[in-house]
């Protein structure tokens, strides 16, 4: 597959143009070391660059693709996880995270993160391949769970070859292959030279009709936007993306118990961080709004490696600047 995780190397294969644009003296020797296979010598160039310009989008993700190639998938982790925290909306920081997280097994992770790719950009297709692999891989471990426990159910065997043939992964989903030292040339520094910053596509939006919206209307997209906020809120705790994950609750968000905001959140970053797995997933969600206040009553299921627990939640959310963030937050009826 051309961009599967399962043959991770083309995965990385991204354009750089979407990101903020280094400056290109700077761009363009850090790409001639690059392809010159003089990796040790392009990172000490753009730290040169980023101890002058630290959020420069660009050498930073660049750093990236290095380190991947190093065979350093923690430092590089590191690298895209704050590009989506300082750069949310651009969709390729998202899918190498999700490569990485895929190469040492965390496919819930990769998932997590690749579905904040489309979330962030709906028509980048490789997000959108690479996520169908990792769920491939998922399904494969699940059917060989199944077989496992009851070497006789056929029909678990038959979806198991299936998905196989699918991913061209013989072991069942057991032994995930990891990211190739070896990527794909970057698209986005052909040759040596750098590639004019361009803004990322947008969705054109439908033309009006004639008849001004119905309040309706209003409020229907509202309830659509109170539903993304809820399940982006959810997904970034599955992925243990804490800036993000409180990045979700207002500045002036009730603390369950009237704590300050910053110590809430200093507990909250403690229980999530470097726990594990934790799954997080929102069931028969039901919006109710009034003016800029939405109440959302929903089923939450909880996983970890040590707790499972299934529990109903309300959380109030205001409009702030346009954005809808979480003010208060209740468990139980």
């Amino acid at each position: 597959m051309r961009h599967s995780i399962t043959n991770a190397c083309a995965a990385i294969i991204l354009s750089i143009g979407l990101l903020p644009l280094a400056h290109a003296d700077d761009a363009s020797d850090a790409s001639k070391l690059y392809k010159a296979g003089q990796l040790n010598e392009a990172i000490k160039k753009i730290d040169a660059v980023l101890s002058q310009r630290p959020k420069d989008a660009q050498m930073r993700f660049l750093k990236g693709i290095i380190l991947t190639e190093q065979n350093k998938p923690a430092e590089a982790i590191t690298i895209f996880s704050k590009l989506t925290d300082d750069y949310p909306e651009l969709p390729e920081p998202y899918n190498n995270l999700a490569v990485l997280y895929a190469s040492n097994g965390q496919y819930l992770k990769a998932s997590a993160a690749l579905e904040m790719a489309i979330r962030t950009n709906p028509t980048y297709g490789t997000a959108h391949e690479n996520l169908g692999d990792v769920y491939a891989k998922l399904a494969s471990q699940s059917y060989d769970k199944a077989l496992q426990l009851d070497s006789g159910n056929s029909t678990a065997k038959l979806k198991l070859n299936l998905v196989k043939n699918l991913i061209g992964n013989t072991t069942g989903g057991t032994n995930p292959k990891t990211v190739s030292n070896n990527p794909a040339p970057i698209a986005s520094i052909p040759n040596t030279q750098t590639v004019a910053a361009t803004p990322p596509a947008k969705v054109s939006e439908p033309k009006a009709t004639p008849a001004a919206p119905s309040k309706p209307t209003v409020v229907s997209n509202d309830k659509e936007n109170v539903l993304d906020t809820v399940e982006s809120w959810a997904k970034a705790w599955s992925a243990q993306n804490v800036s993000k994950y409180l990045n979700y609750y207002a500045k002036d968000f009730q603390t369950p118990k009237g704590e300050s905001r910053n110590a809430w959140a200093e507990d909250r970053r403690s229980r999530i961080e470097g726990k594990g797995k934790i799954g997080v997933r929102i069931d028969d969600p039901h919006v109710s709004i009034d003016g800029n206040v939405a109440t959302v009553k929903f089923k939450q299921y909880y996983t970890s490696d040590r707790l499972s627990s299934a529990s109903r939640k309300t959380l109030v959310l205001s409009k702030q600047d346009g954005k809808w963030l979480i003010k208060q937050e209740r468990s139980g009826s």
